[in-house]
C-alpha cells in the first residue's frame, strides 16, 4: 500500500525521486498527457525504505537495475492533484544504473500504475544545460544541480 492519505480536500504522499546522470545528461520522465517533466521516483509503500522504493521503481517503469546512493535533496512540495490540494515530502537520490538495457540518449518509453491505473511514462536524457529551457518539476531544479556537491539541500515548492 502506498503511503498516500486522501481526505475530501487534501492529499498527503509520500515519495522518493533519483537523479540519474549520465554522460552529462539527466533522466527525466514525463506522463504522455503531461507537458511537465520530474525526477523518476514514486510512492513509497509501507514498510519499504527509501532505497529499496527507488529499487523497485525503476524496475517496474523500465526494467533496469539501480544502485542508490546519497541523499541529495529533501522537498516539501505543494500543487493541486486532480481537484484537491496535495502536500507532498519527496526525498531525492543519487542513482547509478547498474544495467544498460535502456537507451542512454533521447527518448523512451516506461509503464507507470497510480491508484490501480495503468499510463505510459516518456523518459529522456535531458542535458544539464538544457534544463533551463524545459518544464522541470520542482522548478527550481537548475539550481539544485548545480548544489549536487555541496551536501544535502532541503527546499519548498510551491505551485
Amino acid at each position: 500500500m502506498d503511503i498516500i492519505f486522501k481526505t475530501e480536500e487534501f492529499v498527503f504522499s509520500y515519495r522518493v525521486a533519483g537523479i540519474c546522470i549520465q554522460n552529462g545528461k539527466v533522466m527525466l520522465q514525463k506522463p504522455s498527457n503531461d507537458t511537465g517533466f520530474a525526477f523518476p521516483g514514486g510512492h513509497v509503500t509501507l514498510g519499504e525504505t527509501n532505497e529499496q522504493t527507488l529499487i523497485r521503481e525503476f524496475q517496474e517503469e523500465i526494467g533496469i537495475d539501480v544502485a542508490v546512493g546519497d541523499l541529495k535533496w529533501v522537498g516539501e512540495l505543494f500543487f493541486p492533484w486532480e481537484n484537491k490540494r496535495c502536500q507532498q515530502i519527496c526525498l531525492y537520490y543519487l542513482v547509478e544504473l547498474q544495467s544498460e538495457h535502456i537507451p542512454l540518449d533521447g527518448m523512451f518509453l516506461g509503464k507507470e500504475q497510480i491508484e490501480g491505473r495503468n499510463f505510459d511514462l516518456e523518459f529522456h536524457w535531458i542535458s544539464l544545460t538544457e534544463l533551463k529551457n524545459i518544464e522541470v518539476y520542482p522548478t527550481n531544479v537548475i539550481e539544485l544541480v548545480d548544489k549536487l556537491q555541496q551536501g544535502v539541500q532541503h527546499f519548498v515548492y510551491h505551485e
